[in-house]
């Protein structure tokens, strides 16, 4: 904010009368705003006090003549003194303001960035501090359907503005279109667009710069949403930093993501047939956005899958994104197969694939791409997971750096195998990763359950856990048991370590096995025994 127009804010701020804190901020506000900044303030406040002393201290240690006034007992402070937020300084005030917005709880983004209204109209020292420091406090006018907007943009300071709202009837359409009058103040927008309504103006009234805009979101109820490749934004957003499309068909993406080099997170998902990117398209824009940290590619249907006929080879050399840390792609496995064997993201930690369901997964380019990711190679912890839309696996060494990979199906068999063969050593290209997992937990989604079949045979389990040479450690839940126990009574004489051969614990987590269960595993267990491979049963009530 330039000096004029604090100036002037001062001006109106002043000549403004200031609403009773007792109507505007509640006496639980106060409560929860001094609840959440206490301990701030009781370590900055004795943190100036100590200051204090520390100055007084080598006054009182150099020399004195007899002309200086000795410091009397006045002039110190305890440092357990209370000190009343009234007495504190403009740049305490400013800290604890900042410390109050990063930690509120509200739900809602549009809530979270009003929250410095409620500070404003406490009283009109506070007024001044907040609005002298928009930046600080990441101060935005924030502009719905459902708000007077030229009246809130004549009443406050020229603040940085958001556009965010979805459902817009006509009246509501009418009175944001206001914002976008000050497209050089806005810098952020999110929009939920819904067919047949009159959110078309608003798109309209985007065709043209918007300099400060740093975040853009649009999510569409289908794919008929009007958005001009050519004019949308004015064909740039030069500062932008984040960008989501949802089921959003925009043929002139390219255009926008290679003026937007500032870019840190973009998503496009949920891409519908109209609107397919193919995977040299999304590498062509991948190649300018340097800065690049997150990334999600998602299609709405399987048909999104590049041509066979079209497909090349894997080129000589690779794109690289040097600050790529996440990336999430749901499709088909061909086109991801295109796109991980053109790039290389070494500074990758968090890779999650979804995969629709097909009859056969070969994914040699995959394989490779985690192979010369280093924070992807040596994962020691597995989870399978099975739900009632498919199937998981998550494969981690630490919270930051974690492989998923689900494949999306209902029937419990072909969960089975299709993980089998994505695990499978038995596949050529299976990732290889799996072989150096230590802890396997097996377990069922506990808000959407899968239908299990009846006619599953254990062979089906058998290779699923055949890839897994190296686990020691197994964790069953209660509703996993009964179903792993008898394929693993079967593992007996010849066939004892035919799988899970490192196998040492067997971990049944929050439960008492049933008998039927617990003979089961003790057959298992006692011919472990017997060839030399013991293993241990335990329970885990609090695991």
């Amino acid at each position: 904010m330039t000096p004029h127009n604090i100036t002037h804010a001062r001006e109106r701020l002043h000549h403004r009368p200031v609403s009773s804190p007792s109507r505007i901020a509640s006496p639980s506000f106060f409560s929860r705003l001094w609840s959440s900044i206490h301990s701030k303030v009781s370590l900055m406040a004795k943190g100036l006090v100590r200051r204090k002393t520390r100055k007084e201290s080598i006054k009182r240690s150099q020399p004195t003549s007899f002309a200086q006034q000795p410091t009397t007992p006045a002039d110190w402070h305890d440092v357990g003194q209370v000190v009343t937020i009234d007495a504190l300084p403009d740049d305490v005030l400013l800290e604890i303001f900042d410390y109050y917005m990063q930690h509120r709880d509200i739900i809602g983004s549009a809530e979270k960035m009003n929250a410095w209204h409620t500070l404003v109209h406490v009283c009109r020292k506070w007024r001044i501090v907040v609005l002298e420091s928009p930046r600080r406090l990441n101060i935005r006018l924030v502009c719905t359907g459902g708000t007077s907007v030229r009246k809130m943009l004549d009443i406050w300071p020229p603040l940085p503005i958001v556009i965010s709202g979805h459902s817009f009837s006509v009246w509501g359409v009418d009175n944001i279109l206001a914002a976008p009058e000050h497209n050089n103040r806005v810098c952020q927008i999110e929009l939920w667009l819904v067919t047949n309504s009159p959110s078309g103006k608003l798109l309209a009234a985007m065709e043209k710069p918007f300099p400060a805009l740093t975040s853009l979101e649009l999510f569409s109820e289908d794919e008929t949403v009007p958005v001009d490749p050519d004019s949308f934004l004015g064909g740039s957003a030069p500062r932008l930093q984040s960008l989501s499309l949802t089921r959003i068909p925009f043929p002139g993406l390219r255009k926008l993501l290679l003026s937007a080099t500032d870019l840190v997170d973009l998503e496009l998902w949920s891409i519908p047939n109209s609107g397919y990117i193919s995977p040299e398209a999304i590498l062509s824009c991948l190649s300018a956005l340097t800065r690049l940290e997150q990334f999600r590619l998602g299609f709405q249907s399987p048909p999104s899958r590049p041509v066979r006929e079209s497909r090349r080879p894997p080129p000589l050399t690779r794109t690289l994104l040097p600050a790529l840390s996440k990336f999430r792609f749901k499709g088909i496995s061909e086109y991801l197969e295109d796109l991980v064997a053109r790039i290389d993201a070494s500074r990758l930690g968090i890779l999650d694939i979804a995969f629709f369901n097909q009859l056969i997964f070969d994914t040699p380019q995959l394989a490779q791409f985690i192979s010369r990711t280093p924070k992807l190679k040596a994962p020691d912890n597995a989870r399978l997971i099975f739900h009632h839309s498919g199937v998981r696996v998550s494969l981690y060494r630490t919270s930051i750096t974690a492989l998923y990979l689900g494949i999306q199906c209902r029937k419990s068999d072909w969960q089975l195998s299709s993980m089998a063969q994505v695990c499978g050593s038995s596949f050529p290209h299976a990732l290889q990763v799996v072989p150096m997992v230590e802890d396997l937990d097996i377990e069922e989604g506990e808000s959407f359950p899968p239908h299990w079949q009846d006619d599953i045979e254990n062979t089906e389990w058998l290779e699923l856990l055949r890839p897994f040479t190296s686990v020691k450690n197994l964790t069953l839940c209660q509703k996993f048991a009964p179903r792993i126990a008898p394929v693993l009574q079967e593992l007996v004489g010849k066939r004892v370590a035919e799988v899970l051969p490192a196998l040492e614990n067997i971990y049944f987590r929050r439960h008492n096995p049933s008998r039927p269960v617990l003979e089961a595993i003790g057959e298992f267990v006692a011919a472990r025994q017997l060839s030399g491979y013991p293993v241990e049963v335990l329970h885990f009530q609090h695991f």
